[in-house]
């Protein structure tokens, strides 16, 4: 079992030093033994604070991570396993207001049971006012960072956690919607772990007690520290003057073109484009993003169960001083759970005022069966949508093979650019003389025909231009 901190502990391990300004409690409700009259509460109450010296299941206050300001709530699990009441509700719900007016990000550090059994009903409807804060919250355009330390179960998971744009868990950490005396006795424990979270696509990251304060930092200055939608000047969310559907608006700059990596010439016909797109040692997605990003940070999972790190890689990193979300494929068929992810990160870009980087390499969507059972239809509608209704501008750099369907989810209209070695095709050669009846030997002049090389491209208008190295577009 990890290590439980207090939430003084847990806030000290965090806060820079002497940062942590203590929120005001609000004013206490008075009921003898409780909401329900519970006998006993009122004493088992007077313990736990004797026990932890605090007088609820949370700490709330503001403070620096690492030099950037943000709201922190920190549960004690020590008081009554960290569980949520009425009182709880009431210092949550102020956390958040605070955090609204003063333009804050909110960082919950969670070590709860869930709800409070001695207030029964009203306990559980505690979890309705800390939905609705966050979603308040997320309305006006602010990041919550989420840290689950052990253990983190019930509503406490269900929402602060779990509702989170980023979370992150401490190593070990017990966590799940069920907690350890409510589930099955044949449940596999290991399905209840942090670890098990972050391979399922529910949390992002595992991070180190002695890594976190530094981790947080980083994604603290990437979300609110740098290109939100309140430092652009614009309406966070994206509903103001400066922004409009498609990212049209001036409020936002888009991110630059990134230089073309691989080599110069442009291909001479259609099959040297697949060709050049399909070489082995084409710089691929991972090289593009290192070469680009100063520092950055990935997210993990698609929140429905799924990952797909191996062909989709999210996240948001620092470009000349301003934060980008970024979406690249990795060359290889794009699984539904990569489509998801990469959803989620363009719509949460989105809400906090954040441009975003698309690189398209994949020879398309993966078109297995269990591709099919995992929905692959619905997940690149998801990425369609996400970037058709995206209000801040989206920038994409097609750097390798260009699939069908499947690569053009990810494009940018209007804003699509190329590398000499790539291609964007209606379909695989191969696949598009198979679907014709035409014989193996005629792949290369069907490559030919379906005009998939980048001049073709700039000259059909698909793409605005070809990208040479050294960040130098051109039409």
């Amino acid at each position: 079992m990890p290590e439980r901190l207090s939430a003084r502990e847990a806030l000290a391990l965090l806060a820079d030093p002497g940062s942590f300004r203590e929120l005001p409690s609000p004013a206490g409700r008075s009921r003898p033994a409780g909401p329900l009259g519970w006998q006993g509460y009122d004493a088992s109450r007077a313990r736990a604070a004797a026990r932890t010296g605090e007088e609820e299941s949370v700490v709330c206050g503001t403070a620096s991570v690492d030099g950037t300001r943000a709201v922190l709530i920190a549960f004690e699990f020590g008081f009554l396993g960290g569980s949520l009441g009425e009182r709880t509700g009431d210092r949550l719900e102020a956390a958040y207001t605070h955090a609204r007016a003063h333009r804050l990000p909110v960082v919950p550090l969670i070590a709860t049971g869930g709800s409070r059994m001695q207030e029964g009903m009203l306990a559980l409807t505690q979890l309705q006012r800390v939905a609705r804060q966050s979603a308040l919250t997320r309305e006006a355009g602010l990041p919550q960072i989420a840290v689950l330390r052990d253990p983190t179960t019930g509503g406490g998971w269900a929402t602060l956690g779990a509702g989170a744009d980023i979370v992150l868990a401490l190593p070990g950490a017990q966590v799940g919607f069920a907690g350890s005396r409510v589930r099955p006795p044949d449940a596999d424990p290991a399905a209840y772990t942090a670890e098990a979270q972050v391979a399922a696509g529910s949390a992002d990251a595992i991070v180190e007690p002695a890594e976190l304060k530094g981790v947080l930092g980083r994604w603290l200055r990437l979300l609110a520290g740098h290109g939100t939608g309140a430092a652009a000047g614009v309406t966070p969310g994206g509903s103001g003057p400066g922004v409009t559907p498609g990212g049209s608006g001036p409020g936002v700059v888009p991110a630059p073109v990134p230089g073309a990596l691989g080599r110069g010439g442009l291909p001479g016909s259609g099959w040297e484009a697949v060709e050049g797109a399909r070489a082995a040692g084409r710089p691929r997605a991972h090289a593009y993003l290192d070469a680009y990003f100063g520092d950055r940070l990935p997210i993990s999972g698609d929140r429905c169960g799924g990952t797909d790190a191996d062909g989709m890689l999210c996240g948001f990193g620092e470009r000349d001083g301003r934060t980008v979300a970024y979406a690249a494929q990795t060359g290889t068929a794009t699984r539904p759970a990569g489509y998801r992810t990469a959803a989620r990160l363009i719509r949460l870009a989105d809400r906090l005022g954040i441009p975003v980087l698309t690189l398209v390499d994949t020879p398309g969507a993966a078109n297995d069966a269990e591709a099919e059972r995992q929905g692959a239809g619905a997940a690149i509608a998801e990425v369609f949508g996400a970037v058709a209704a995206a209000r801040v501008p989206v920038t994409t750099l097609v750097i390798g093979e260009g699939g069908s369907g499947g690569a053009l989810a990810l494009a940018a209209p209007d804003n699509t650019w190329a590398t000499p070695d790539s291609y964007f095709s209606v379909i695989a050669p191969e696949l598009a003389a198979a679907i014709l009846k035409r014989r193996p030997e005629e792949v290369r002049p069907t490559a030919d025909q379906l005009r998939i090389r980048p001049q073709d491209l700039v000259e059909l208008g698909v793409v605005r231009g070809i990208v040479d190295r050294g960040d130098r577009p051109r039409p």
